[in-house]
């Protein structure tokens, strides 16, 4: 089986606890599979890996730059291998915004990065308005406002498809492995 990195990035930790359930889906499946978070330590040599997932969470409409730098520096790797990425948005709640080519964050991702992964995703995030600091929580508020989310101070609402994240985990698990060196396939 294959050896997977998961590199993510995130927040509030909502998008490790995704990464998490991909990484159990994708051991049960018999591969090893190892997380590491991006701009936080040392990550993993990537050249010993045989597949990679990338997540990341949106903050007041972005990626973060460290997402970006990371695909930067591995993308040599990254394109010479089965590699997945997923967005975590609370656009992706709304009807028909979970899928690719409806989800405006994965669309200017794909305009941003110089990485095509093979396969794409968009899960909706959470919402935990008590965590948050009060500017965030009130930027959060209005930006719930404006799009018809909640806005109750107290509100704790998780809105990601499992489901859908399980699709994801066993698409990453049938990606076909091509045998490779340092940076690229064997010849």
């Amino acid at each position: 089986m294959a050896r997977v990195l998961i590199a993510y990035s995130t927040v509030d930790g909502h998008t490790l606890k995704i990464c998490t359930r991909i990484q159990r889906l994708l051991q049960a499946d018999g591969h090893s599979v190892s997380l590491a978070e991006i701009g936080v330590g040392p990550m993993p040599d990537a050249s010993h890996f045989d597949r990679f997932v990338v997540g990341a969470s949106i903050r007041y409409g972005r990626h973060r730059d460290d997402v970006y730098r990371f695909i930067e520096t591995s993308l040599p790797l990254l394109r010479s291998r089965p590699a997945a990425f997923f967005s975590v948005n609370l656009v992706a709640r709304k009807p028909g915004k979970a899928v690719p080519e409806r989800n405006a964050y994965l669309r200017g991702f794909l305009r941003k990065s110089p990485w095509s992964p093979s396969v794409l995703a968009a899960f909706a995030g959470k919402i935990e308005y008590a965590r948050y600091r009060l500017a965030d929580r009130l930027m959060i508020q209005f930006i719930m406002w404006l799009t018809g989310g909640p806005t109750d101070a107290s509100a704790n609402v998780e809105f990601t498809d499992w489901a859908a994240v399980d699709a994801f985990a066993r698409q990453v698990s049938s990606m076909q492995v091509v045998p490779v060196g340092p940076v690229g396939p064997v010849e």
